[in-house]
């Protein structure tokens, strides 16, 4: 059994702290969000009154926060003078790749350990355990955090060191954001040109325009009775989320001078969604953007 701090319960973060309670650690929480709180305490999870009350005694500790800049402040501020020497921490939010390598650097000089472990497979994959996490860090200190990452996710990758974690979080969104518009183009122009939904699922799906945006995040009801397409579009991964992680693609980018044209064009166009009711709608929901030509 480990103990562990979670900070960050929120849709993504509460899934992820019960499933470790359910496998036997001891998980004790935080978030500032009062709705987070009470549901992590119904959940059977005992939330500490402050960040820094949490990681005291915690052996782990798993940050999942809204932006870097949150977990930068966390770090300088309160988490790393509070807890133990040698603690282990997992930053699991999605952050700009130096963002992750300032946290590692704080950690290491505050006498600490630190990952960058981001997550793909959206609120679906927290509450099933079957995330995919994009691991940078030291390998023996990856070695320390697998057995916890085994029991959040299916597929662990270590991807090498500091930050490549979050490398390798930006360029697969980046892949994510263009598929799921193409697939969403593709639907609105078969309807256009009067195929049925299920007819254009079933070629796509078993044909060389396979991807996950069609198999498991279809933009239109039916085909997939388990797409957000079928809910109204409740997330899943919100578009304002898939806004703010094509900025990070765009920000590396632009950084590292990359001719990345379908990149830039998909954050010009999430940008445009999420300043709409796109910002609370899952992120498959540009379909009707699209078909109403508002991008």
């Amino acid at each position: 059994m480990t103990r562990v701090a979670f900070l960050g319960l929120g849709h993504m973060g509460l899934p992820m702290a019960k499933n470790l309670v359910a496998a036997g650690h001891e998980v004790h929480g935080f978030d500032l969000v009062p709705a987070a709180v009470e549901a992590a305490r119904a959940a059977g999870i005992p939330v500490a009154a402050s960040g820094a009350e949490a990681v005291t005694d915690a052996e782990v500790v798993i940050t999942m926060f809204p932006a870097g800049k949150h977990v930068i402040e966390a770090y300088r501020t309160e988490l790393l003078a509070a807890a133990r020497p040698g603690t282990l921490f997992i930053e699991s939010s999605t952050i700009a790749v130096d963002e992750a390598r300032a946290a590692h650097a704080l950690a290491l000089a505050a006498g600490h350990r630190n990952i960058d472990a981001p997550v793909s497979g959206g609120v679906v994959g927290a509450e099933a355990g079957t995330l995919a996490f994009m691991v940078g860090g030291s390998d023996e200190d990856y070695a320390a955090a697998l057995p916890l990452l085994e029991v959040m996710g299916k597929r662990i990758v270590h991807c090498g060191g500091s930050g490549l974690g979050q490398a390798a979080k930006v360029c697969n969104n980046m892949v994510l954001a263009v598929s799921q518009i193409a697939v969403a183009e593709a639907f609105v122009l078969g309807e256009r040109l009067g195929l049925e939904h299920q007819a254009l699922f079933d070629v796509v799906s078993q044909a060389s325009g396979q991807c996950w945006s069609i198999t498991t995040n279809c933009p239109v009801p039916g085909p997939v009775p388990t797409s957000p397409a079928n809910r109204d579009y409740q997330p899943g991964f919100a578009g304002a989320l898939m806004a703010k992680d094509l900025g990070l693609a765009l920000q590396a980018i632009e950084q590292t001078s990359t001719d990345a044209k379908m990149g830039r064009l998909a954050q010009q166009l999430y940008a445009a969604y999420a300043a709409g009711d796109g910002a609370t709608r899952d992120f498959s929901g540009i379909i009707t953007d699209i078909r109403d030509d508002r991008v």
